[in-house]
Parts: structure tokens; C-alpha cells; sequence
């Protein structure tokens, strides 16, 4: 593996555990409970079969863990226009959405929306709403969103995922990788 390859992966896995490490009992950040929990992704159940499409192309192809952007591009968010938007799977199910997106404008559409479909933000301890960095977290029965958005950097990323198969993401993405008897690709 090359070593950028290498620095891609080690950040990669640091950024699922962190995500994570959301989902656990008594966590480390506390979210405010979800109304009208999607049980998805715009109507894609977790854990649903997913596989490349005409509407669908892969862009990480993993052993187990596999990336798909939309062929036509990211749609809007609330609304907000959106830079980026991975479909990722594990063994063959639908378990993450993450969304980039960047500028202030989109922020508060993001936030506003999410609040009016899945509740109103409250003074939850591990919601951080000013600052330099801002993160908010809305957890249901079945989904767990955590918005994360860095003003400084002027950008934001947004983790959907099944709290049923997100643990079983981070554990995959911190295994170690196997080893390829020093051949490099």
C-alpha cells in the first residue's frame, strides 16, 4: 500500500470509529430524541440489498464495506445544496449515508430542516450549537444522524446510519487489514 493510500485508510477507519463510538450506551455525545425516526435513507431501509444501478455507480469498491454516489449527483438537502452524498454498504447492506456540503447558508437550511422533520434541537448536553465547531445529533429508535459542521473550514459532513449495523461498520473499518505478503498496488 502506498503510503497516502495508507494515511486515506488509517483516517478513514479514525472517522467511522468516531461515528461510532456515537452509537454506544451512555456515549460520548447525547442526541436529541428523533421524531418520525426514516428508518433509512430517502426511503432505502437499512440493511436493504444495495449493488450498483443505473442510478447508482460504485466509487469504493472494499471487500466488505462498498461506496455508491448517485450517477446524476448529489440532490439538494432540505433544500441545501450538497457537494457530496456516499451510499455505503457492508457485506451487501445499506447501513450509512454521509453528506459534505460547505457555507453558512446551507448549514442553517440543513439544520432548519432537519429540525422541522426529525425535532427541535433542545440544550441536550453534546449539542455544541456555536463555536468553531458545531455538532448536533438526533438518535431514534432505528437511525442515528450526527451533523458536524466546522465554521473555520466553512464545511460540513452529516453521518445517516442504522444504530443496528453502524457499530458493525466501525469494527469492520478498524480491522486490521490483511496482510498482502508485501505486495503493493
Amino acid at each position: 500500500m502506498r503510503p497516502h493510500q495508507h494515511q486515506r485508510s488509517t483516517l478513514r477507519k479514525l472517522l467511522f470509529v468516531c461515528a461510532g463510538l456515537t452509537l454506544l450506551p451512555g456515549g460520548l455525545t447525547f442526541a436529541v430524541p428523533m421524531q418520525n425516526d426514516p428508518n433509512g435513507f430517502e426511503g432505502i431501509p437499512w440493511g436493504a440489498g444495495f449493488t450498483e444501478t443505473a442510478d447508482f455507480k460504485l466509487v469504493d469498491d472494499g471487500p466488505r464495506v462498498k461506496g455508491y454516489e448517485l450517477v446524476k449527483g448529489p440532490p439538494a438537502l432540505g433544500g441545501a445544496k450538497v457537494d457530496a452524498m456516499r451510499f455505503v454498504t457492508l457485506n451487501g447492506k445499506f447501513v450509512r449515508v454521509t453528506i459534505r456540503y460547505h457555507s453558512p447558508e446551507s448549514h442553517k437550511q440543513i439544520v432548519d430542516y432537519f429540525q422541522a422533520k426529525y425535532g427541535p434541537l433542545d440544550r441536550t448536553p453534546g449539542q455544541i450549537s456555536k463555536g468553531g465547531v458545531q455538532q448536533f445529533n438526533w438518535r431514534g429508535d432505528d437511525t442515528l444522524i450526527t451533523l458536524t459542521y466546522e465554521t473555520a473550514m466553512d464545511r460540513g459532513i452529516i453521518f445517516f446510519e442504522s444504530r443496528a449495523l453502524a457499530l458493525k461498520l466501525s469494527e469492520e473499518m478498524m480491522a486490521p487489514e490483511p496482510d498482502l505478503g508485501g505486495a503493493t498496488y
